[in-house]
Order: structure tokens, then sequence, then C-alpha cells
């Protein structure tokens, strides 16, 4: 005789369709409810970040407007042109850092959302989080993910180089390379001799695979000319795009400076503010400008107003649009 057949258990059901198996037995029209609460719950609390981070910086926010108010409006809808064109080229970037198509619409939304998300953390993880969670929505493993990531990120450092390369002839004497103590460089140099030696063998081999990965995702990109066009190309055009929001916020204000040299102490300041994990580089940035203009012979008043115009319109209006779309995004599971 045979004996009792066995029943499979939830885990059974769960290895197939996916579910909990605490939800096995729960109804699916109840578990999409349950999904639907998290996500407004989500939505809501990065909602409530962005009001708390508005409501702390709201006398920075309504002084700008206060002075763009009596700007040149021609200049000004200059610079808000090319602060939505930087959501479009961050977008293309991203599909050339990747071999796989992404779809195009979800893409540039994710990028708008991922913006404003980043002015929310420091150090840009928010931004470099809602990017990630799209790349592995896509179909990209977590791996795959970060590396596009990595490569999108390196082609802007070295795009934003090139663009100060390009920029300096053309201002003379506005840089100037600091000097650093032979001393200094060389207790720079022993105590990252001492920090490899400390670190355990386990963290570099991981190290090195995950560069072997970046290395491997780079040269993918570039057998593909259409891939590797898009990944310098929407470097490049971030880079000038957002440069040409300030000078176009600057010739609105009439900052008495040339338009290279606006352009030039902007790349130059957000590189050094990249530096400090602040979020979005939000008063980092802002500082570092200001000081650069003032340096460079504009009025601080008038450099402040140029500041506070680019923030407001790269920043602080965009910010609850982004959210938006964020919350929009993670409602369709888009992320």
């Amino acid at each position: 005789m045979s004996g009792p057949v066995p029943v499979p258990g939830p885990e059974a059901y769960d290895s197939r369709a996916g579910a909990a198996p605490a939800l096995a037995g729960v109804p699916a029209d109840i578990r999409r409810g349950r999904r639907l609460w998290w996500h407004c719950l989500v939505g809501a609390v990065v909602l409530a970040a962005g009001a708390y981070l508005l409501r702390g910086h709201w006398a920075v926010v309504r002084t700008g407007a206060l002075r763009l108010a009596v700007a040149d409006q021609g200049w000004l809808a200059v610079a808000g042109a090319a602060a939505c064109g930087t959501w479009v080229c961050a977008a293309l970037a991203q599909q050339g850092a990747v071999v796989p198509r992404l779809p195009g619409g979800r893409l540039l939304a994710a990028q708008f959302a991922a913006s404003a998300a980043g002015h929310l953390v420091p150090a840009g993880v928010g931004g470099s989080a809602v990017s990630l969670r799209f790349l592995m929505r896509c179909g990209l493993p977590a791996g795959r993910s970060a590396s596009a990531l990595a490569v999108k990120a390196a082609a802007g450092g070295v795009a934003r180089g090139a663009l100060i390369a390009v920029l300096v002839p053309l201002s003379p004497g506005l840089l100037r390379v600091p000097h650093v103590p032979v001393g200094a460089v060389v207790a720079l140099a022993a105590v990252l001799a001492v920090v490899a030696a400390l670190v355990g063998g386990t963290l570099r081999a991981r190290c090195r695979r995950a560069l072997a990965v970046v290395l491997a995702d780079v040269r993918a990109v570039h057998l593909r000319p259409p891939r590797a066009a898009a990944l310098w190309g929407g470097s490049l055009a971030f880079a000038a795009a957002h440069s040409l929001v300030v000078v176009a916020v600057a010739r609105a204000v009439a900052l008495p400076l040339p338009p290279t040299r606006v352009a030039l102490l902007y790349l130059a300041a957000s590189g050094a503010a990249a530096l400090l994990p602040t979020p979005g580089g939000l008063g980092s940035l802002d500082a570092v400008l200001a000081l650069a203009l003032t340096a460079a012979g504009a009025p601080a008043a008038t450099a402040a107003s140029a500041v506070l115009g680019y923030r407001l319109l790269t920043v602080w209006l965009p910010l609850f649009p982004g959210l938006l779309v964020l919350g929009a995004l993670v409602r369709r599971r888009a992320l």
C-alpha cells in the first residue's frame, strides 16, 4: 500500500509564484492593496522630507526669487531651457553607459526623479539609489547596474576636466594650481601605503573584481559607437548645460564677468564642492561659487544673486515635481 500523498506547503508555492510564505494564503487583491499602501507611505515620506528641506531654506528661496524678479527675463528663459536640458543629457549619458536599450520615457523620468532625490541625501546617495533601482528594474543585475553608474560618473568627471582644460587658456591667470609642499606629498604617499598594507587580501580582491567589471563594461560600451557617442556626448552636454545655466543667470543679473570666466569658475567650484558630502552640493557649492565669483571681481551681492538664481532653477523649482515623479515611479513599480 502506498502512503499518504504529501501536500506541498506554502514554501513550495512560494518558490514557484514568488510570494512570501507569510502571504501565501492572502488573496491577491489584498496583497496588491498592501503594496500600494507601502508605496504611498514611501511617497509621503519623500514628500515630507522635501517639505522639511524647503522650509529650512525658505529664506534663500525667497531672496533669490525677489532678486530674479527684476532680472532680464530673456536670459532667465535661456537658463530655464538649459536647466531642463540637463535631465535629457543625464538620460543620454546613462543610456550610453549600458549596452541594453533602456525605455526612453522612463529613463528620462528616472533621471528627473534622481536629481530631486539627490538633493535630499548627502553625497548624491539618493540619486544613485534611484538610478540603481531603475536599472535593476530594467533587467540589469545589481553588479552591472552599479558598474553602469560608475562608468557614467567617471565619464562625467572626465568631461568636466576636458571643459576646464578648454576654458583655462581663454581665461589666463584665473585658476592657479596650489603649491603643495614635497613633505606633504611624501606623508600622504606613506599614509596610503600603510592603508594599503592594512587592508585585507579579501577586500583587495573584491576591489580588483569590481574594477575588472567596470573595465569590461567600458570596453563593451565602446565596442558600440552609438553607445560611446551617447556616453561622452551626454556627459559633455550635461556639464555644458549646467555651465550655461550659470552663465545665463549671470547675464540676467548683469554680473560683470565674461561668460568664459563664469563657466570656468562654475566647473572648478562644482568639482571642489563634490568632495564635500552635502545633499546635492547645497551649501558647499553655493559658498565656493559665490566666493570664486567675488574673488574674480564680481560684486558680492550680484554674485550671491547669480548663485541663488542657479539654485532656484536647478534645485528648488524642480524639487517638488521631481519628488512627485519619484512617487509615481515607485507606485508603478518602475523603481
